[in-house]
């Protein structure tokens, strides 16, 4: 697995990463505990160093996971967990006072079974707290070793350029793949100017940009995309224009759908670290597979035109939870 930097921190990371959201949380029922923790580590075998988790994701049950299996081979691997919820609820709102932030730092370190976090995260910008106060809090847990980077989740261009003023922001974790191009516009061209780095989530359009989800697809209870509007069955069918695009090139490519998917966002720049998730071995495989796709200048320009032409439809997030995490 080759290594990227991070923007200008010298955190150097693999290429791809893996996001242990979906392993408890968000696509349906947990996984097996013990299953979790042999895919964390099967990750790391085959070239992973890079973990992302979160106090939200379960809650604390996803950080304790990832603790236990990482634990053996802490000093191989980068941890990335993530603040600002009450309570580690998503449900009762945002909340990134520096108390809070303290106390999330402390807690995640006792479930990670580690003496330090290496990327600690703003999970959603809190209007309640000036982004000032956030950056300081975390850069005094920088200082007290406790937290080695800073990063945020979501954040636009002033929330960025505020907290990067206080404390140097190591990455930016947002959502950035094929059928979510808005970072193209201003985010990536200010990531470039301050040398931050960038960690796409959702890389694979929760799932869609695979090519598994069709226009009759349907969603367990406990899977968020039931409520998602891009899901809903007439903008599914509407988007499957962008998976029979995929679906296209990626066979001239003799690869996957998640396999073009993923090559396209590390081709964009040599600081985007993708976190795709899964909890099923051959997918992770499949997935890393991606690290030694080439795509050609020919061949992003081809792709380019024809994203060009494609309307997605839906917006990536209900309007309840739009609202609360508005930037």
């Amino acid at each position: 697995m080759q290594k990227r930097r991070l923007g200008n921190s010298g955190l150097e990371v693999s290429a791809i990463g893996f996001g242990c959201m979906g392993l408890n949380h968000g696509y349906g029922p947990a996984a097996d505990r013990n299953d979790a923790i042999a895919l964390i580590r099967a990750a790391h075998e085959r070239g992973v160093t890079f973990f992302d988790t979160a106090e939200a994701y379960g809650p604390r049950l996803n950080e304790e996971v990832v603790g236990e299996a990482l634990e053996p081979i802490r000093d191989g691997v980068v941890i990335a967990t993530k603040f600002g919820f009450r309570n580690g609820l998503v449900a009762e709102g945002l909340d990134s006072r520096p108390e809070r932030i303290r106390q999330v730092a402390d807690e995640a370190l006792t479930r990670l079974r580690t003496d330090r976090i290496d990327l600690f995260y703003q999970h959603r910008v809190d209007p309640s707290v000036p982004m000032e106060d956030v950056a300081g809090t975390v850069k005094e847990l920088i200082q007290a070793g406790k937290v080695l980077h800073f990063g945020l989740s979501e954040a636009g261009t002033d929330k960025i350029r505020r907290a990067h003023a206080v404390q140097p922001v190591t990455a930016l974790q947002s959502e950035y793949s094929m059928w979510w191009r808005e970072p193209e516009a201003e985010i990536l061209p200010l990531l470039e100017e301050l040398g931050i780095g960038f960690v796409p989530f959702a890389p694979l359009g929760k799932g869609f940009l695979t090519g598994k989800i069709d226009a009759n697809a349907t969603f367990r209870d406990q899977d968020f995309r039931r409520t998602v509007p891009r899901f809903a069955p007439d903008a599914l069918k509407a988007n499957q224009a962008l998976a029979d695009l995929v679906r296209e090139f990626a066979a001239r490519k003799s690869v996957t759908p998640a396999q073009l998917a993923l090559a396209w966002l590390l081709a964009q720049r040599p600081w985007i670290v993708p976190i795709p998730g899964t909890t099923k071995l051959h997918r992770l495989e499949e997935n890393l597979g991606a690290a030694a796709v080439d795509l050609t200048g020919e061949d992003l320009v081809r792709i380019g035109q024809a994203l060009a032409t494609v309307h997605v439809q839906g917006d990536r997030y209900n309007a309840a939870y739009q609202s609360m995490v508005k930037r």
